[in-house]
């Protein structure tokens, strides 16, 4: 597998985290863990289906993935290229009007949310397209068009930071609270931005944060401790759900990504 990162331009920086273009020339597996971003892929060439073996399904050309608390396995077809781009937390209503905890868990084919005949054309001009620098400049070019007038909710960008900086230990009612807001508004302001409630969201971070650090620790439980678990099992079901592996067989890899 090659993969390419380039940076957004700054019209699009306060969305876009970053475009990556992956390729894979002879076919590949890949098991992908959840992310606290949402994402939009192009593909110019080739397949994609994802599930286990035998439980394959293919992927559109074009779409939308939500968050997601579970794993899973993504099979590239020989000769596959996609150009990915990773929005940032807060960042894809600025281009899409539906909310985003309603695509928590899937992958949408973005003619649900496009007009086709535009897609068709970005589809078009990948196709033509000599190198993966066009390939990029072509799906910013599609965004730039497409963004609304619609800023980063800085209420929610603000509660997204706090979130990671507590590495997803937090309490929602107090974090609420903090910026003066009703839990409930809370909840429904973020969801919407976001992809996900707040409490997955923290989910997502705790875990993440803990592959992270994974290899400093020296036992399941000390693990499960500093990721906030005080029941092992609901930990080590968490952990799989998350991974596609028990913690046991996690470490015994030598690294995750």
């Amino acid at each position: 597998m090659n993969m390419e990162s380039y940076l957004p331009s700054v019209i699009l920086s306060p969305y876009i985290s970053a475009f990556l273009v992956i390729e894979s020339k002879d076919g590949m597996e890949n098991r992908v863990m959840p992310d606290t971003a949402v994402m939009m892929s192009f593909r110019f060439g080739g397949k994609v289906a994802a599930g286990e073996p035998g439980e394959e399904t293919g992927l559109p050309a074009t779409a939308l993935t939500g968050l997601r608390r579970t794993s899973r396995l993504l099979h590239y077809a020989p000769g596959t290229g996609n150009v990915l781009v990773k929005f940032r937390e807060g960042g894809a209503p600025a281009f899409f009007k539906t909310p985003l905890h309603e695509f928590f868990g899937t992958h949408e084919s973005l003619d649900q949310l496009v007009q086709r005949h535009k897609i068709a054309e970005v589809e078009e001009k990948l196709h033509e397209a000599k190198n993966n620098l066009q390939r990029v400049a072509i799906v910013e070019q599609f965004l730039i068009t497409a963004i609304s007038s619609r800023q980063p909710d800085l209420l929610i960008s603000n509660a997204v930071q706090q979130i990671k900086t507590a590495a997803g230990s937090v309490k929602i009612k107090s974090l609420a609270a903090s910026l003066y807001i009703s839990q409930d508004a809370f909840e429904k302001r973020f969801r919407r931005s976001v992809g996900a409630t707040p409490k997955q969201f923290s989910a997502i971070v705790r875990l993440r944060h803990l592959l992270d650090h994974f290899p400093e620790t020296e036992s399941l439980t000390e693990a499960a401790y500093e990721a906030g678990y005080y029941d092992q099992a609901h930990f080590i079901k968490d952990f799989r759900a998350f991974t596609g592996q028990t913690p046991q067989a996690f470490l015994r890899q030598a690294a995750w990504w």
